[in-house]
């Protein structure tokens, strides 16, 4: 048998085959550290802003369902900007592609500060988008540059900032709305941006020889992209508007149009977005599908549910917005940081399918605690606390790293950039699903929500048994 260092190099496709060695000791942690400095750009433009929101209505005016869109319009860039730059980045380079797009976002949150209006503000939010590579990415470049010894602690570490920065940045927002305005957010958030893509440039090492020959597929990515904004706005529609109205139904015929047409223009390419064969075979159909199954299940219980339980007072907990934050959310978030390099490293030890499922699993148990004692506060708050472990630990880290171990050798962000759309999808499919049910506030409705979620996860465990093993496992 290979060595795990091979196997990993392998894995990554013809530029992680060349002569070069894998990135060692003082050389790994300053990849890492820069690397994290880039997804934190990301990951404070998705989570500081939200707690501003208010403040923004006051101050440029616009109604709830306006305002909304400063979030809804950045996760939709994002979704489909990480598909299109990854895969730009196996042409031209990781490096060239990732300061190009800290470099936008930089632009974007300065268009974001300068806002005289929300339609301003809202063009800023959209190049703000583009940070969402950032995560693709640098996964891509931590397979290609490390040893398999390192690789999962290294994915691990970055994967943890993706479920916010301990917890904090949420919080560290809302205090600066509170005392500055909402411009001081992306004051910070410029800097750190900024810092990020001299980091990038200065410290990340150079590109090698293009892994992909030929040119970028921009019909199929045009058709991806309406495609992703018709699901987007599917969901978006179906939950607000229900399921049966005309333009829940108008955006479902629009995205399987648009699927269809990205199919058909698919099989005629010589270097496809995402090639149809590489889609239907057990590398990536049935990541993807768990992806969109576990955010659906499990991300609705704690970013939604949970939270809608927390602070209804008649029917639930009756704690604030910032209570309910510190006793759900923060715990959670500040366990994964821990948890996240530690299933990376176990993932690397025990195979990654092993590691996936046995998260998938205890997460479930986690979630049917959650459903069985919705209104036990204490209960509740140690099955969430307990999912920063299961979930935000063993199974974002692992399904992450399957999607760079599984890519196919001639395209190696085609996968990574698809499953990230898969994480947005799965979030805002979730919480349109069970939405109806938690807005009853009874305890029935709350478990009918919750049982729901359980049922999705399962689901997505069953997906997970069709997984192909990455060369990485032992199986």
């Amino acid at each position: 048998m290979v060595t795990h260092g091979v196997q990993n190099r392998e894995s990554a496709g013809p530029a992680a085959a060349s002569d070069a060695p894998p990135l060692r000791g003082a050389q790994v942690v300053g990849l890492v550290a820069t690397l994290l400095l880039g997804v934190i750009s990301f990951q404070l433009n998705a989570s500081m802003v939200t707690p501003a929101l208010p403040d923004m209505a006051e101050r440029l005016g616009g109604s709830v369902d306006d305002i909304a869109q400063v979030s809804s319009l950045f996760f939709l860039a994002g979704a489909i900007g990480g598909v299109i730059l990854s895969r730009i980045s196996d042409f031209v380079g990781r490096r060239k592609v990732l300061v190009a797009v800290l470099t936008v976002t930089a632009v974007g949150t300065l268009i974001c500060f300068l806002a005289p209006s929300l339609p301003v503000l809202l063009i800023g939010r959209v190049l703000q988008g583009a940070s969402s590579a950032a995560f693709q990415i640098a996964y891509v470049i931590l397979n290609e540059r490390l040893s398999a010894k390192v690789f999962g602690t290294a994915l691990g570490v970055l994967t943890a900032i993706n479920g916010g920065v301990g917890g904090v940045d949420g919080f560290f927002g809302g205090a600066l709305s509170d005392r500055y305005g909402f411009r001081a957010i992306f004051a910070v958030i410029l800097v750190v941006g900024v810092l990020a893509a001299v980091c990038v440039a200065l410290f990340i090492p150079k590109d090698r020889p293009s892994v992909t020959a030929g040119r970028m597929d921009w019909w199929g990515a045009g058709a991806l992209s309406v495609a992703l904004y018709c699901v987007t706005y599917f969901v978006s529609h179906g939950s607000s508007d229900g399921w049966t109205s005309p333009s829940t139904l108008g955006y479902l015929a629009g995205t399987l149009v648009s699927a269809l047409a990205f199919g058909l223009v698919e099989r005629g390419r010589a270097t496809p977005l995402v090639s149809l064969t590489h889609l239907k075979s057990r590398r990536m159909w049935p990541l993807v599908t768990t992806t969109v199954l576990v955010l659906s299940g499990v991300f609705a219980v704690i970013n939604f549910t949970v939270v809608i339980i927390s602070q209804n007072p008649d029917t639930g907990f009756g704690l604030s917005a910032t209570d309910s934050a510190l006793l759900f959310l923060t715990p959670a978030a500040l366990i994964g940081l821990g948890a996240a390099p530690m299933a990376g490293w176990f993932a690397g030890k025990r195979g990654w399918l092993t590691t996936l499922r046995a998260g998938l699993v205890l997460s479930i148990v986690a979630l049917c605690v959650v459903a069985a004692f919705p209104l036990d506060k204490w209960l509740v708050i140690a099955a969430v606390a307990f999912l920063g472990i299961t979930y935000n630990g063993l199974v974002l880290t692992t399904l992450n790293g399957l999607g760079v171990l599984l890519s196919p050798k001639d395209a190696p962000a085609a996968l990574p950039g698809l499953n990230g759309a898969a994480f947005g999808i799965g979030a805002g499919l979730g919480i349109g699903i069970v939405a109806p049910y938690a807005a009853r506030a009874t305890a029935g409705g709350y478990a009918t929500a919750l049982w729901i979620s359980v049922a999705i996860t399962v689901l997505a465990l069953g997906t997970s048994l069709f997984i192909a093993a990455p060369r990485t496992d032992h199986a």
